[in-house]
Order: structure tokens, then sequence, then C-alpha cells
């Protein structure tokens, strides 16, 4: 369905995809505000050299730089893994109204630590496109191992 959580997350996971092709760990993230995209991203670590260069943080600054504001509060952000430590810190300080992951990860993902890090606001999905996430994910860390 047209502009639903499935579509933009079809989107994130074509951005995830990008990231595989370029042999960097296949996250991808879209920003929406108004069921308008207004950012896009993968993971660029490997490609800047950059251990922040997350798809989420890439996506979220896009996002503010487009809006000219720092806050997202009117924004969803999409994204095909959940999202780490960093990241859910950098979301909860620009305050995003909605956060949709598809895939958990349970060794690095943000819900390992006991407490909320998120803004209290902060609208949390979880599982939208799950399988297809999960199954990029394996096949990059096939891939490596091979």
């Amino acid at each position: 369905m047209f502009f639903s959580d499935e579509y933009f997350m079809g989107i994130a996971l074509r951005q995830a995809e990008m990231a595989f092709e370029e042999g960097e760990i296949p996250v991808g993230a879209v920003v929406v505000c108004q069921e308008r995209i207004i950012a896009k991203a993968y993971n660029q670590t490997e490609r800047l050299n950059d251990v922040t260069a997350h798809a989420e943080m890439l996506a979220l600054t896009a996002a503010t730089q487009y809006l000219g504001a720092k806050y997202l509060k009117d924004c969803t952000l999409y994204v095909t893994l959940e999202p780490c430590l960093m990241c859910a810190g950098a979301i909860y300080w620009s305050q995003l109204g909605r956060l949709v992951f598809a895939a958990s990860d349970d060794k690095r993902g943000f819900e390992n630590v006991k407490q909320t890090v998120l803004h209290p606001k902060t609208i949390l999905i979880k599982g939208v496109l799950q399988h297809e996430s999960e199954e990029l994910l394996r096949n990059f860390f096939k891939k490596l191992r091979t």
C-alpha cells in the first residue's frame, strides 16, 4: 500500500541493498515527513572510514539539513535494523516523532539497555519487513565468511 510503513520500509531496504553491493553492512534508512521522503541513506562506515557513518546518522543529518531544523518531531525514521545506542541517542536528541525498524539487533541494538533511551514522545514500531531485512543481513554475513 502506498504511504504505508511497509512502503517506506521497502525503500529503506533498497538503501540497504545498495550498502550490500558496496560491501557495507546492509542497513538502510529513510526519513519521512508528511508522507514525503526527505532523506535516504545507507551504512557508509567503510567508504567514509568513519565509525559514526551509520545509515540512521546520515539520514538524520540529511533530514535536519533539508528542514533547516534540529528537531524531527513530525518525522518518521524507517531503518532496516534496530538502531545501536549511538543512533538511539541521536534519535533522542532529534526528538523524532516515530521510529520504525525491521529487524532486531540482539547484540548491539538499543533495546539491550534496560532503561528507555528514546525520547518519551517517540512512537516505536518494530518488525516491519523484518524477514526481508534479516535475510539480507544473513546473506551479507554468509558472503563475508566465504
